[in-house]
């Protein structure tokens, strides 16, 4: 997107897209609503990088719960689970494209929620909420991390005893 104005002593129109933006931090809270072994409450409050991208946020996901990363996921929007509105992957599963969509280019969503599968035989499902709440990046704090744990971890594989 670019400005129509000139630019200020220069005459080129000013391009909003490529000005230096610092990153903000959104507060997520990600539920585990669905899945095969789900037997309690399980919910994580993480904190993560407006530019972080779908595939951060999966890999985030993934150590708050404990899962192996040994499945395919998806990302998707709707006003509940079952209801997909706005799919962010291809038709044909395409990893690379969650590596280039970043959460400030999904929020805000409106009424809709956005939902995370994992594991596409046993179906883990979890709905994703951001805070409106937005802040700067605290010095010397690494993201993605977790600030509030609900619940124990899924167990993804349970044992056979």
């Amino acid at each position: 997107m670019t400005f129509e104005g000139a630019r200020k002593g220069t005459g080129r129109p000013f391009d909003f897209n490529s000005a230096k933006r610092s990153s903000m931090i959104y507060t997520l809270t990600v539920e585990c609503i669905v899945g095969p072994y789900l037997q309690a409450e399980c919910g994580r409050v993480i904190e993560i990088k407006d530019d972080a991208t779908l595939e951060g946020l999966h890999f985030a996901i993934q150590s708050a719960v404990s899962f192996d990363n040994d499945h395919l996921y998806d990302f998707y929007t709707g006003r509940n689970y079952r209801h997909r509105k706005v799919r962010y992957g291809s038709e044909d599963w395409d990893e690379a494209a969650y590596s280039r969509i970043q959460l400030r280019d999904v929020y805000p969503l409106g009424s809709l929620k956005l939902y995370y599968i994992f594991d596409f035989g046993d179906s883990w499902r979890f709905e994703i909420r951001k805070n409106r709440r937005v802040h700067a990046p605290e010095p010397r704090v690494r993201y993605p991390r977790i600030i509030e744990r609900r619940g124990p971890d899924p167990e993804q594989y349970p044992s056979c005893e």
